[in-house]
């Protein structure tokens, strides 16, 4: 007779993260940056062979534990080749001068004191109208890191304000997949969802906007930065001119458009790569040290720009540092990372230890206010292990729904909470999708950013403030 499986228990539950948190703590003290170059990786896959060897004990078959993996690095499909064509589009992006020119124009439009502010507001405009925080970065999120180096402000200030201001808009779109994701699963009407999520979401870009302007007055440097020298830098190098805006205009007007993503990414990269043959020969040349521009060396200057390392020269070291992409092979670290942290989140579902955590919390929950506690710490679970913003939305949303109906409380709560908590907190833990994302995209370190990305880790605090008080916490007699 087969034996049956045995439920595992909490403690068993909760071992396996507790073991990688502290193992992925003493890696990043002994690699810092580095860690995120292989081996945080294989860290992950430790925690996934604990995890693993405490489902042999509770009776978790090899098979079920295999297809649970491969169920779960199959869900990350969409995401590694977004990733991939994101690196496409950074290399082409700035061969072509793109980049170049945004940063050309960004440095004599914005003034260094209030450019983070703008920098937030201009990516929540960007992300409300796209829907999409990952196309967000990937664009004139590269434009604006560009522009803050520039200035001489510190990346992971530049990288908080992007993603706040990303994150705000993604949250609030109609557009976004995470805001129909936690409406379906709360069973709430999308607009009503929207409208009750702004009472949390308006007061915590606000928090965040005061913060970065107190920044930009009391951190950011107020003497002269030489902008005229380095926009004479970029202009020596790149043929500048307004004509190569074009690209991304159109390609946000394909995500606008709901065009599918990998489709406008493909599609800029194909439009920057023409764009560079057209006004950026010298470039070209310089790249594949020739003295004329043939089939061949063109060929080779846009393939090596789409998959590996550009590194453009120039006299300015400031310039010199943003003169560089990583094509498709700069993103497989990411990639790699990616795959580790869903092997590990498949174990950790096959064995059971997700549902018990939320299981747990839920049983904890003796009112309004200890519910939606542990609503929001059952997200940032899932988010930690399963190490993806969407499960992260659907676990506690299936867990949830029912505790929230027999309290005579209107889905809008539940749904609301699953944003402020789940869809926000995915980009503060470095091995989760959208942490390694952001991370690579952007070229600065979830740890360097963390600190800043005040909308993002304020917004649960806001949803617990307003349930330990009472606050807009909607019935469904209302």
């Amino acid at each position: 007779m087969k034996d049956e499986k045995i439920e595992i228990s909490i403690v068993a539950s909760v071992l396996p993260i507790i073991i990688l948190i502290i193992l992925l703590a003493i890696n990043v003290g002994v690699y810092g940056d580095d860690s995120l170059n292989g081996s945080n990786q294989f860290i992950l896959l430790v925690g996934a062979l604990i995890a693993s060897i405490i489902g042999y004990f509770h009776k978790v078959s090899y098979k079920k534990i295999i297809n649970s993996i491969s169920k779960s690095v199959k869900a990350t499909t969409s995401p590694i080749l977004i990733l991939l064509f994101v690196g496409a589009l950074a290399g082409t992006w700035l061969v072509s001068g793109i980049i170049p020119a945004m940063i050309y124009y960004g440095i004599q439009i914005f003034h260094p004191l209030f450019f983070l502010p703008a920098c937030v507001i201009i990516c929540a405009i960007i992300s409300i109208s796209t829907g999409s925080s990952w196309t967000t970065s990937a664009t004139i999120g590269i434009a604006m890191i560009g522009i803050g180096k520039a200035m001489e402000i510190n990346s992971g200030i530049v990288g908080g304000a992007i993603i706040s201001g990303a994150y705000f808009g993604d949250k609030l779109s109609p557009l976004s997949d995470t805001t129909n994701l936690a409406a379906a699963m709360a069973n709430s009407n999308l607009f009503n969802h929207i409208k009750y999520m702004t009472l949390t979401t308006v007061p915590s870009i606000i928090i965040g906007l005061l913060f970065f302007t107190l920044i930009g007055f009391f951190q950011v440097t107020t003497e002269d930065i030489n902008n005229i020298f380095l926009v004479n830098s970029i202009k020596e190098k790149f043929f500048i001119n307004p004509i190569l805006f074009i690209v991304p205009i159109i390609v946000i007007i394909m995500i606008l458009k709901k065009a599918p993503p990998l489709l406008a990414l493909m599609t800029g990269t194909i439009l920057a790569a023409t764009f560079a043959l057209i006004f950026q020969q010298n470039i070209i040349l310089e790249l594949t040290d020739s003295n004329r521009i043939t089939l061949s060396s063109a060929y080779r200057a846009i393939i090596d720009a789409i998959t590996i390392e550009t590194n453009i020269k120039s006299s300015n070291e400031i310039l010199s540092e943003l003169f560089r992409a990583g094509g498709m092979k700069g993103m497989l670290g990411t990639i790699w990372l990616i795959i580790c942290a869903m092997v590990f989140g498949g174990v950790m579902d096959a064995i059971g230890a997700l549902k018990k955590i939320s299981e747990r919390l839920l049983e904890k929950a003796e009112n309004n206010f200890e519910l939606i506690f542990s609503t929001s710490a059952s997200c940032l679970t899932v988010n930690l292990t399963a190490s993806d913003q969407y499960l992260s939305i659907v676990v506690p949303g299936k867990m949830f729904q029912k505790a929230y109906q027999k309290r005579n409380l209107a889905p809008e709560n539940l749904s609301r909470t699953l944003e402020d908590s789940g869809t926000v907190t995915s980009v503060l833990i470095p091995w989760n999708t959208c942490g390694a994302y952001q991370s690579s995209v952007l070229g600065v370190s979830v740890l360097d950013y963390l600190p800043y990305a005040i909308f993002n880790w304020i917004s649960p605090f806001v949803t617990l403030g307003y349930a330990y008080f009472g606050i807009k916490i909607k019935k469904l007699i209302d």
